[in-house]
């Protein structure tokens, strides 16, 4: 039997895997020092200023933090003068901070599981944490010149952030935020999402494929079936979050052989208060049924990472897909369990 990263890999490459992919059984996802600069907001607990100066809180409820955009706490306070506002954390980390994540990386069994860097927020997201939701979107229509140019300078940043990366931890494979779209649809349209982050993705993604990563995952949990040409363009191998209003099963029969995707669980379905293992059995066997193929499809909870906002329903959903495996490629418990890594609840 395959180990959780060698099926992985089938289903992405469109060969021949064993069995459903278990949700986010194959990755292993690791932290980089240079990633994640300044105070991190824990659950339940007060806002906190990050390294972009950006208040962030995590209220109970809620799957993962975000931005507190009152008045005084919007970064940028001038579009037209984004420079006086916006300064890029320094990736000047010492010897011995790398020391330790690498030490933490090398006690992961790269054979069982993707040794992932996971980067987030992305270009995108960066510039509504910077100047508030509503103000961006305004700003990419209103001011072109200024945000083609943070655009740039957050590539840039990105392109550092890659590089140091690559050159100490070597990655297998890049697990990265971006959110482009409400459930409905993607914010930006089409040509206007392709004017600004289209060549600036290619690079950053091109970037990590051509330094050694094998596969680059993308979040966005979401509408974004109209992007999905742009993403494979991108070179992005796998998009986790294709929520249920994208139609994955049309998605994979068009795209399934150029990009995988990982999804079709809306957190809704599963994630609130009174959830049952019933809920997430048939959450969990209608998003395999109605795909209907191992190649090209991942089923999985859309939200980004491992874990849910009540406790227990991701394992849950990684038990009823397992039976469903179990039952229908003739392997054991057992087999499941020693294929993969033993599975971190991260959320």
């Amino acid at each position: 039997m395959l180990t959780a990263k060698e099926n992985m890999r089938e289903v992405i490459l469109g060969r021949d895997p064993d069995r459903f992919v278990n949700q986010y059984e194959a990755l292993a996802l690791l932290p980089n020092p240079a990633g994640f600069r300044g105070e991190r907001p824990v659950l339940g607990g007060p806002p906190v200023v990050n390294a972009w100066g950006v208040t962030n809180v995590w209220p109970e409820g809620t799957p993962g933090a975000f931005p507190v955009h009152t008045p005084d706490k919007i970064v940028v306070k001038d579009i037209e003068n984004w420079r006086e506002y916006v300064h890029a954390p320094s990736l000047d980390i010492s010897n011995e901070e790398w020391d330790r994540t690498i030490a933490m990386w090398d006690a992961v069994d790269g054979t069982k599981a993707f040794k992932t860097a996971m980067i987030a927020p992305g270009i995108f997201e960066q510039t509504h944490h910077l100047c508030e939701i509503s103000n961006a979107l305004v700003y990419y229509m209103e001011y072109e010149d200024e945000m083609h140019d943070l655009v740039k300078y957050l590539t840039e940043f990105e392109l550092k952030l890659a590089e140091n990366i690559c050159s100490r931890l070597h990655p297998d494979a890049l697990f990265h935020h971006d959110d482009w779209g409400s459930e409905t649809n993607s914010f930006l349209r089409p040509s206007m999402f392709e004017d600004y982050f289209l060549d600036a993705y290619k690079e950053v993604y091109g970037y990590y494929h051509d330094h050694g990563v094998e596969f680059v995952i993308h979040h966005s949990d979401s509408y974004c079936a109209n992007l999905v040409e742009d993403m494979i363009e991108m070179g992005i191998n796998v998009w986790q979050g294709c929520m249920h209003s994208n139609d994955v099963p049309a998605l994979v029969k068009k795209y399934g052989d150029k990009i995988t995707f990982m999804g079709e669980i809306d957190n809704k379905f599963v994630d609130f208060d009174g959830w049952t293992p019933e809920d997430c059995e048939k959450a969990a066997l209608g998003a395999i049924e109605r795909v209907g193929t191992m190649k090209g499809f991942i089923p999985c909870i859309t939200q980004g990472g491992p874990g849910s906002v009540y406790k227990g329903t991701y394992m849950a959903l990684t038990d009823a897909i397992d039976r469903y495996n179990i039952g229908h490629s003739g392997c054991t418990k057992e087999e499941l369990e020693a294929a993969r890594l033993p599975i971190r609840i991260m959320f």
